[in-house]
């Protein structure tokens, strides 16, 4: 008999259900350690994404096709946010789960059930310890701040993502400020896998202009997404940037390596935009000041010019008053000599008197127009003033028709409930539920009651 005939053939459904049998027996719970990659979300809320392991060249060596069903999905979502985690792209991650074969699509998958949040947190922590070592080791954790910040830093390198809010909060920041700012914007990428190569790049094309100081913001987030600012590459380029760096990258708690190194580190753009404001604000300040002085030093020689301009009136007055008394005692001499003596000394004393007078109106007009300076200056701080109350009066109606929008009538109307138990305290936790126990239910318009059949 010809043993090809004799072998056991298996269609393929049969053999794709014997490697489902064999797989799910074997690997029923593995946890894995891995790189996320291609993440993705389904509209069902399940999460596909490939589970990768690198070699030493950063080649990927081995990738398993991986999911989170819905129903687990959120379990873990809000397990990860208690420590401010979450599944991102480029993330190391340990997960439990088993392996399965589907035989339709002939498709190898690791069902994750749990996510270890504890390995997520130590890895983290880790890797900032030897990020910060390095850069302590080749001398660069504190170069940027020994660099000189300009008094009047109006020339202003921006890094952000385009049109975030973080891009709007610092641009109208500088603006209501109503000083000259000039804004270089450079666009970058500040969370995710591609943040830390834009970042980079962005601070090495400012270097090349000639500005007083690069900014670098975000909005806040969690941890996962503001971990590229702990990485060594974005933490390297801002301790090498030949200018001053400052951040604002929109946290309140934690501090980020790039935080570290940057020559001044504020909580918010918002913050990093105020501060530039309040140096230049300070510069103007001392300016004015060191104005006043000048004013009061160049007002004592006005005061000692014209007390000599008095004192040479009065010499005149006596001079005058002598050469009368002379032409009077030669009037008994030669009449052409008292002719011509008297003219002349009609004539000298009417130029000097004229000069004394060109003398004190020249001074009174100078000292009229230091007198009008504080008037002018007053006028223009008045009408500066009322443009920043118009702006800021703009802004408050748009936070009041925000405040309106978010309003729980407004909420409901879009669809969205409000459930409370029977003692009428609101449902945020399905845990609390007990089978057979009511639920109420408000609605925009109307309310139901339902019963608890499982929690």
């Amino acid at each position: 008999m010809n043993s090809m005939t004799s072998a056991e053939t298996y269609s393929v459904g049969l053999l794709c259900a014997e490697i489902q049998e064999i797989l799910s027996t074997a690997y029923d719970s593995v946890w894995v350690v891995g790189e996320v990659q291609r993440l993705r979300s389904s509209q069902r809320g399940h999460q596909y994404f490939e589970l990768i392991e690198k070699g030493a060249d950063d080649e990927i060596v081995a990738k398993l096709e991986s999911v989170i069903w819905r129903n687990n999905a959120d379990q873990i979502r809000r397990r990860l946010a208690m420590s401010s985690q979450e599944i991102a792209e480029g993330q190391q991650i340990r997960l439990r789960g088993n392996l399965d074969f589907y035989g339709p699509f002939g498709r190898l998958q690791f069902v994750v059930r749990e996510v270890d949040p504890v390995f997520g947190a130590g890895l983290v922590a880790q890797m900032r310890r030897e990020t910060i070592a390095s850069l302590q080791a080749a001398g660069l954790f504190a170069a940027n701040r020994q660099l000189p910040l300009s008094e009047v830093p109006l020339d202003v390198g921006l890094v952000t993502s385009d049109q975030s809010a973080a891009y709007h909060d610092f641009l109208s920041t500088l603006r209501e400020s109503g000083y000259a700012f000039r804004v270089h914007f450079v666009h970058a990428a500040v969370q995710g896998r591609d943040s830390a190569r834009e970042v980079t790049s962005a601070l090495e094309l400012l270097a090349n202009i000639s500005l007083d100081c690069v900014v670098v913001v975000r909005g806040g987030g969690s941890q996962t997404d503001l971990a590229s600012f702990d990485s060594e590459r974005i933490a390297t380029a801002i301790a090498q940037e030949p200018l001053p760096v400052l951040t604002g990258i929109g946290h309140e708690i934690d501090e980020s390596i790039a935080d570290m190194v940057a020559h001044t580190a504020l909580k918010t753009p918002t913050k990093a935009a105020e501060f530039l404001v309040g140096r230049v604000a300070g510069s103007e300040r001392a300016v004015a000041h060191v104005a006043g002085a000048l004013a009061l030093k160049a007002a004592l020689p006005l005061r000692r010019a014209r007390e000599r301009i008095l004192r040479v009136e009065r010499a005149v007055q006596l001079t005058n008053y002598r050469l009368r008394s002379t032409s009077q005692r030669l009037n008994a001499l030669e009449q052409s000599l008292v002719r011509t003596s008297a003219r002349r000394l009609v004539l000298a004393p009417a130029q000097v008197e004229e000069k004394g007078r060109q003398i004190v109106r020249k001074c009174e007009q100078a000292i009229e127009r230091r007198r009008r300076e504080p008037e002018y200056l007053a006028q223009a701080i008045v009408a500066r003033s009322k443009g920043h109350v118009t702006t800021q009066g703009a802004r408050l109606d748009g936070w009041r028709m925000l405040i309106t929008r978010l309003s729980p009538e407004k909420t409901l109307v879009r669809g969205f409930a409000i459930a409370r138990d029977g003692k009428g305290r609101l449902l945020r936790d399905s845990k609390r539920l007990r089978v057979g126990e009511r639920v109420y239910t408000q609605l925009a318009m109307g309310r139901f009651i339902s019963e608890v059949v499982e929690p």
